[in-house]
């Protein structure tokens, strides 16, 4: 089986990472188009022998890229093609159908309650969105809600399949010797108390209040941020305007490098408000960290008990300052990093490629039938 995977743009990114990592499980022939900026996932696709293509797209409005898209899809000869985020969703769907493939299937990784892919939700873009879902043979929700949400949006739910994102939990092991190495690497004492956050740096992930909370908690704390984008420079201005400039460790966009970061923090913290699955949550359990949410419907769809390092919280200022003050306390009680609890193991993924497989398989074998 050919799978033609088309994706918005191939950086340092949650949705991106992901198609990285469930390309290696696939048992079925893999390329991939970007639409837009290759960026450092598309050279770490190359080096595990993925075939990735730049489209060359412009914008959004961009339409001469269209003709390109089905031009290389005809090609190729696909059996099917899978979109992944809401721009390669669109031209992908339409490109596909135009190139003749019988088998279209869209993920969804970014619809939260107010925005998608972090920007409002309007109803020009629910339009666009689902006049080319209907287009397509399925639409893959990664969390039990979002398949809620583009229900409510008006996607047909027979269409929507549940196949949540995947963590690889041995790689994101704790590794003590990795925590001493990295912290030395960063300059970040070895008695220091790391709270971390890791994600793009943009306005939705609001780590501001990270930064907030750092000026009120000791001056032992240390804040570890994984991950690049357009905030940068206003969170580096705000660390200064609140003396923190010092302690907080800026590690920019990673991707071989997260598990040693992982291990060199105490407490994983997530102020973002509007999350369609919560990857970087699951992955710090993975990694035995305590963590404390204000968003991640991975958790928020299961029961309590399978995450119990778990806990959600308010996303201002002041919730995570005293947040990371409890947490600290009972670290300094019981310093110890957890096992990856249940919640991990329900994400492996292994078992997230098993079902989209399916899917596959199912698409292709029903179509054999008619």
């Amino acid at each position: 089986m050919r799978v033609l995977h088309v994706i918005t743009g191939l950086g340092i990114g949650g949705a991106e990472q992901q198609l990285r990592l469930l390309l290696r499980h696939l048992p079925v022939r893999s390329s991939v188009v970007t639409l837009t900026n290759p960026g450092p996932v598309a050279d770490a696709l190359r080096a595990d022998g993925v075939p990735v293509t730049h489209l060359g797209m412009r914008g959004n409005r961009d339409l001469a890229a269209l003709p390109r898209l089905v031009r290389h899809i005809r090609r190729g000869r696909y059996d099917i093609v899978h979109t992944h985020l809401y721009r390669a969703c669109v031209y992908g769907r339409v490109a596909a159908r135009l190139a003749g493939v019988r088998h279209i299937v869209a993920t969804e990784h970014s619809l939260g309650a107010a925005q998608i892919e972090g920007r409002p939700l309007s109803a020009g873009a629910r339009a666009l969105y689902l006049g080319t879902e209907r287009l397509g043979s399925a639409t893959v929700a990664v969390s039990d809600t979002v398949a809620r949400r583009l229900a409510d949006w008006g996607v047909r739910p027979h269409r929507i399949s549940v196949v949540p994102n995947g963590v690889d939990a041995a790689r994101l092991a704790h590794d003590q010797e990795a925590r001493r190495v990295a912290r030395r690497r960063l300059g970040i004492p070895a008695g220091a108390y790391v709270v971390g956050g890791v994600g793009r740096l943009v306005p939705g992930k609001r780590f501001d209040a990270l930064v907030g909370a750092l000026a009120e908690l000791p001056a032992d704390v240390r804040l570890l941020l994984v991950g690049e984008g357009p905030e940068r420079r206003r969170l580096e201005r705000l660390a200064a305007a609140e003396g923190v400039d010092g302690r907080v460790v800026w590690a920019g966009a990673v991707t071989r490098e997260l598990p040693a970061l992982l291990s060199a923090m105490d407490l994983f913290v997530s102020p973002s408000a509007d999350e369609a699955f919560g990857l970087a949550v699951v992955e710090a359990l993975a990694a035995g960290l305590p963590v404390r949410y204000a968003a991640c419907p991975a958790l928020d769809d299961l029961p309590p008990h399978e995450a119990p390092g778990a806990r959600r919280i308010g996303g201002t200022v002041a919730d995570v300052a005293a947040a990371v003050r409890a947490a600290r306390a009972a670290h300094a009680e019981h310093p110890r990093h957890r096992p990856a609890p249940p919640a991990v193991h329900r994400y492996d993924v292994a078992r997230s490629a098993r079902q989209l497989t399916t899917l596959y398989r199912t698409l292709y074998r029903e179509a054999s039938d008619r």
